[in-house]
């Protein structure tokens, strides 16, 4: 939710980016159509984070499924506030100074947990290069809290890379979430223009060392493709991925959100996705999405209990021939 009405000014959401050129937006292709937010459940849902005054990624990032999975009562919650110290070319969360951690945001995400029963959540936040711990400890309180109100959810938590935060991504892991995201979002040829702030092997060394910290924790990471990538490239870091043995790999398509963000340079199809999904299949993740409309955590819970399941049967010993 977006409480600071500057916030819904495009100028002052992304101070950023307002020298940058118009960039045409182009017609979306039909396969990216989608219906728009409606029907009773999308409001019940909409009103229990309205009224414990929580934000949600589904609506910062202007995420194309919302309608499909508020009608679902799932939502992405994201924590630290509404503001992020990055300014990424792709995304659509404002950039600016952010508030004060809220310190009584855990408990009330513990709480829509509850009241939404939910059997599996996803907990994202906002890049908070200004903290010293960039945000690791509200990220294991928030844990604590799901645990608390509703211990057999199972959680899956999308962090920030932890930039320079010594001893965050240890911090975080040892909380024991059922599964850990990060994003490296595209190729490391793309990063100084689509993720300044960040780094590629800081991403892919974060995910690396969740595996030395706890290696039951199940690892996730997500490519957008359209931005000027090619195959061979999604390919390598496909690869790179596989060497930091991250399990579970998903495949959208990056929508532009407004004309001063980065353009689309392909739409790739439904067709081109089911060839990037047999491939990533072949490098032995365990899990893959790949469609134009996947999201890091669109159909969540139901890929997490693939995932277990693509686990479990890798540890049954093959029947041995007579």
């Amino acid at each position: 939710m977006t409480y600071n009405p500057d916030l819904l000014n495009r100028d002052k959401r992304h101070p950023e980016k307002r020298k940058n050129p118009e960039q045409p937006m182009g017609k979306k292709p039909d396969w990216l159509r989608v219906r728009a937010p409606q029907g009773p459940t999308y409001g019940e849902t909409h009103a229990i984070v309205k009224n414990l005054k929580l934000t949600t990624v589904c609506e910062e990032a202007g995420c194309p499924n919302i309608g499909e999975c508020w009608n679902k009562k799932h939502a992405t919650f994201m924590i630290m506030g509404e503001v992020c110290t990055r300014a990424c070319a792709f995304c659509n969360v404002a950039t600016g100074r952010p508030d004060e951690l809220d310190r009584m945001e855990p408990l009330r995400i513990g709480v829509a947990v509850e009241k939404m029963g939910l059997h599996h959540v996803v907990i994202t936040s906002v890049d908070r290069d200004d903290l010293a711990d960039g945000g690791a400890d509200h990220f294991v309180k928030t844990i604590a809290a799901i645990r608390f109100k509703t211990p057999r959810t199972t959680i899956e938590i999308l962090t920030p890379d932890f930039k320079k935060k010594e001893g965050a991504v240890d911090i975080v892991a040892r909380a024991k979430p059922d599964v850990f995201n990060h994003n490296l979002e595209t190729v490391p040829r793309l990063y100084p223009a689509i993720r300044p702030g960040a780094r590629y092997y800081t991403s892919l060394r974060l995910l690396e060392r969740v595996k030395e910290v706890d290696a039951d924790i199940y690892t996730k990471s997500g490519l957008m493709v359209g931005l000027g990538e090619t195959l061979e490239e999604i390919a390598q870091v496909m690869d790179d991925m596989r060497a930091a043995n991250i399990d579970f790999i998903t495949i959208g398509q990056y929508l532009q959100p407004t004309p001063k963000h980065a353009p689309v340079v392909k739409f790739w199809t439904p067709d081109e996705f089911k060839e990037l999904e047999t491939l990533a299949k072949a490098k032995g993740f365990l899990m893959v999405s790949a469609s134009p409309l996947t999201r890091s955590s669109h159909h969540a819970g139901e890929d997490f209990e693939k995932l277990r399941a693509a686990r479990a049967a890798l540890s049954v010993p093959a029947v041995q021939n007579c």
